[in-house]
């Protein structure tokens, strides 16, 4: 039996399930909303495997079913918001910066909902496989009065294209995984069956390489794929303005009345469709 070590942190567990290759649990019970809290951890830890020569893939999933990395927590927005680096960087610009730089291949194994922040993330890693039958996609801000800050504008833009990336902010709406597939959203989805052993395989895979040739296409690929640094730090100042505007004030509430109404749980597992509902009511 092969032997796994792990190292814990509150919300994340890290294990070494081979030599060059580790999994990074998250775990943020019940929903796993990311807070501010969240990304200091997960920044904490993309740190730490940085600096593991050994570490060649990294597999990220969750611990939480019906749920991947989800949108922020709403209640710690000030929190998020007061989150900056010594240079004044934000640190969840820092934390998808790294993320895509990492000095190793990043693998989401996607299962449940992964929407807003959690989404910006998840878009941050380098690999996306997703669940066909679990995963559901979003970005949620407009919906609720306000504009995407991590990443996700910029990064969905370069994935699906213009006015695709349009539709996907603008409306709001949960996206199934062969949709997101069809869309450029994840890389493959695959029967949630296969899910395990087809990530496994592909970190396996990319683990038995040479390591410097890995990172060197990867850097390659990133020059020419990833938004500039000064275009994520506009977008979170976007961002951070936009929640001064009355417009999410407003829906903020109405939201929060639908919660009171129909349960957390139900929200959650259909947000894109509560979130026309509570715009329609307001």
């Amino acid at each position: 039996m092969t032997q796994h070590s792990m190292t814990q942190h509150s919300m994340f567990k890290i294990e070494t399930v081979a030599p060059k290759i580790r999994r990074v649990t998250f775990s943020n019970p019940p929903v796993n909303v990311v807070g501010a809290d969240t990304v200091v951890q997960l920044l904490d830890i993309v740190e730490e495997l940085s600096q593991d020569e050994q570490v060649q893939v990294v597999v990220f999933d969750s611990g939480t079913p019906g749920y991947f990395y989800n949108h922020a927590d709403l209640a710690q927005v000030p929190e998020l918001l007061a989150l900056n680096n010594a240079d004044g960087t934000p640190t969840w610009v820092e934390l998808v910066t790294r993320l895509s730089n990492a000095p190793f291949i990043s693998i989401a194994s996607i299962r449940g909902r992964t929407r807003g922040g959690g989404d910006e993330i998840t878009l941050a890693f380098d690999l996306r496989y997703a669940s066909r039958e679990e995963a559901v996609f979003c970005q949620p801000e407009v919906a609720i009065g306000i504009v995407p800050g991590g990443g996700g504008s910029d990064r969905l833009a370069r994935l699906l294209g213009r006015d695709r990336a349009l539709e996907a902010v603008l409306t709001g709406h949960d996206y199934d995984a062969e949709r997101a597939e069809r869309y450029g959203w994840v890389t493959r989805s695959v029967p949630d069956t296969e899910l395990d052993d087809f990530v496994g395989g592909v970190a396996a895979r990319i683990a038995s390489f040479d390591k410097a040739s890995v990172l060197g296409a990867k850097a390659q690929i990133n020059r020419s794929t990833l938004p500039p640094v000064a275009d994520l730090r506009a977008s979170w100042a976007d961002f951070a303005e936009s929640v001064t505007w009355p417009g999410f004030q407003a829906r903020v509430p109405q939201l929060g009345k639908l919660i009171a109404e129909i349960g957390v749980e139900e929200i959650e597992r259909n947000l894109g469709d509560y979130l026309g509902i509570a715009n329609q009511q307001a």
